[in-house]
């Protein structure tokens, strides 16, 4: 089978320990291609697409589920966002997720939110599967009482207003007896914005790095962490604090209460924009809370299981349609 992406921490997470996936792990995907899937189509019994399809150019993803269509291959669609947060135009987001979800043969989401939302908009049924784990914490590494951790990146659609989140979370911070520190793409790089730089240099907040391959640790190093996203659906952080035991704030915005039940949110969406006074009062409020546990190690793997054995059976049955045709 094709997965898009054709690898990925929640791709390896949910595919049966039995398929056999094909093609390049070239980013982007080669099958994004209709060309390419063109050429290829007989090696594929089902296609998987997840993400990366933001890369292709207007009105690509309307052409490529054409191809799709035309060449017979059974599509399962998984929608991670409903709502795109890199994506600041929603109609063009709509368009295409509306193309390929009327491609599909099966649907899934996340949450229960996430599958009436694609129900009312898209008129599609979606089959809701739990996000599965995909960390686990170091039990080497201890957590800080009080600190908070914010991610901050370019101000983009994703979070245009990256200078009054800081000051909002350092206020709710402050009020709950902790500190912040503001996890960066580079604690020198002109990415961070100078009233931001500012801050740290004061001492009001800490400013480091984050390696990706070390984000684990950080949000485990984490009393609180702060999703930024003004807009969205579903978020892997999230689903790693769960692991690791890191209490989230999380917009009210999306589905993310519904990943999971102990998050604190606050208001931030693309209509009203931040609303300082609900991030402050948030992130205070989540101080107050005990640390929450680690996620059970047992439950979450026969957790993992149950999804593989959904997707499983998906694949079996949109093959075996594609068989019978």
């Amino acid at each position: 089978m094709v997965t898009i992406p054709f690898r990925d921490p929640y791709v390896d997470a949910v595919l049966p320990p039995d398929v056999v996936r094909v093609g390049s792990p070239a980013d982007p995907s080669p099958w994004l291609d209709p060309a390419y899937l063109a050429e290829r189509s007989a090696d594929v019994d089902v296609l998987h697409l997840h993400a990366g399809s933001g890369q292709l150019a207007p009105d690509g993803l309307e052409c490529w589920s054409e191809a799709v269509r035309r060449l017979g291959i059974p599509l399962v669609v998984t929608v991670h966002q409903v709502r795109a947060a890199d994506r600041p135009a929603r109609d063009p987001h709509d368009a295409d997720l509306g193309a390929v979800l009327a491609t599909a043969e099966v649907v899934l989401t996340l949450t229960p939110g996430a599958a009436d939302e694609i129900a009312d908009r898209f008129g599609r049924t979606a089959i809701v599967v739990a996000h599965p784990s995909v960390a686990e914490p170091d039990p080497e590494l201890g957590a800080e009482r009080g600190l908070v951790g914010l991610r901050l990146g370019r101000a983009s659609s994703e979070a245009p207003e990256p200078v009054e989140l800081v000051r909002a979370a350092l206020s709710g911070a402050v009020s709950g007896g902790g500190r912040l520190r503001v996890l960066a793409a580079g604690a020198d790089d002109a990415a961070v914005d100078p009233a931001v730089r500012d801050l740290a240099a004061q001492g009001d907040i800490e400013l480091v790095p984050y390696p990706e391959a070390r984000w684990v640790a950080q949000l485990q190093q984490l009393h609180v962490a702060v999703l930024p996203e003004r807009c969205g659906t579903h978020s892997r952080d999230l689903e790693i604090c769960r692991d690791v035991g890191t209490r989230v704030v999380a917009p009210g915005w999306g589905w993310f209460a519904d990943q999971w039940s102990d998050v604190v949110t606050y208001g931030h969406d693309e209509d009203g924009g931040l609303d300082p006074v609900s991030l402050s009062g948030a992130v205070a409020a989540a101080l107050t809370r005990p640390m929450p546990r680690p996620e059970d190690r047992g439950w979450r793997t026969a957790q993992r299981e149950a999804i593989r054995r959904v997707h499983a059976e998906v694949y079996e049955q949109v093959a075996a349609d594609r068989r019978w045709t």
